[in-house]
């Protein structure tokens, strides 16, 4: 998550201390304080979107696919990324995104089992995922 998004969230929260403080007074105000700080952590932790290559599967947060799996996979322009996003979408892809990153890969599924065409990731190192992923 970017900087800038987590002290917005932060702002927010610290409105609600605000609130707690002018309500409460100075004790409770600090132990809202303690606590809003230790959630914005946690959401920077829960939020963060993991991409895992080992020698035998893709994992991007919980799903994961076998690369043999994998078919063409390439890095995408902001332009097509935010293409594929909205009016090109397929509704059966399967889509790890997170709004505030603009740049990200499509890697085409080769399974005649699986519905699914495509996974479409954001990702800041998307040229780095398709190296790694075209040399398995």
């Amino acid at each position: 998550m970017p900087l800038w998004l987590l002290a917005l969230i932060y702002f927010f929260m610290l409105s609600f201390v605000l609130s707690i403080w002018a309500a409460l007074g100075n004790t409770p105000a600090l132990v809202a304080l303690v606590l809003t700080s230790a959630l914005l952590i946690l959401i920077a932790i829960k939020t963060a979107l993991v991409i895992e290559v080992d020698e035998n599967e893709l994992r991007v947060g919980r799903a994961h696919i076998e690369l043999k799996y994998c078919g063409h996979v390439h890095a995408l322009t902001n332009k097509k990324m935010a293409d594929l996003r909205t009016r090109d979408a397929d509704p059966a892809a399967f889509l790890a995104l997170r709004f505030w990153s603009s740049a990200g890969a499509r890697i085409d599924i080769k399974d005649e089992r699986d519905s699914t065409p495509y996974w479409l990731i954001t990702s800041k190192n998307a040229e780095m995922l398709v190296k790694v992923l075209e040399s398995n």
